[in-house]
């Protein structure tokens, strides 16, 4: 065997404050031509002032990578752990321009 490393691998790493996550139940997505931005928000019951804790902004190839990896995990996790509940409208239904840029095609 070789000591080589590999050199298509990735060394990726997780520092402690990363690690411990941000809570978010919901999350408001638009597009430009170029990117599609995801801001990730956290609503308290009562509070009607809500703050975006993290935004991830994305090219729309790896958008769409990131949908397939989402349905792929989904479909794994539903094999293990049942159907997820579609809750449909049941959650917060948010006003159009909900606090960030119109979407654009």
């Amino acid at each position: 065997m070789s000591d080589q490393k590999n050199p298509n691998q990735i060394s990726i790493e997780l520092n402690e404050e990363v690690a411990q996550g941000i809570y978010s139940n919901l999350a408001v997505i638009t597009h430009s031509s170029s990117e599609f931005i995801i801001d990730f928000i956290r609503l308290m019951p009562g509070i009607p002032k809500a703050q975006v804790k993290s935004r991830i902004i994305l090219t729309p190839e790896h958008t769409k990578r990131l949908v397939a990896a989402l349905q792929d995990n989904i479909a794994k996790y539903e094999a293990v752990h049942g159907v997820i509940k579609d809750i449909g409208q049941a959650g917060p239904v948010m006003p159009i321009g909900f606090g960030g840029p119109t979407a654009q095609a």
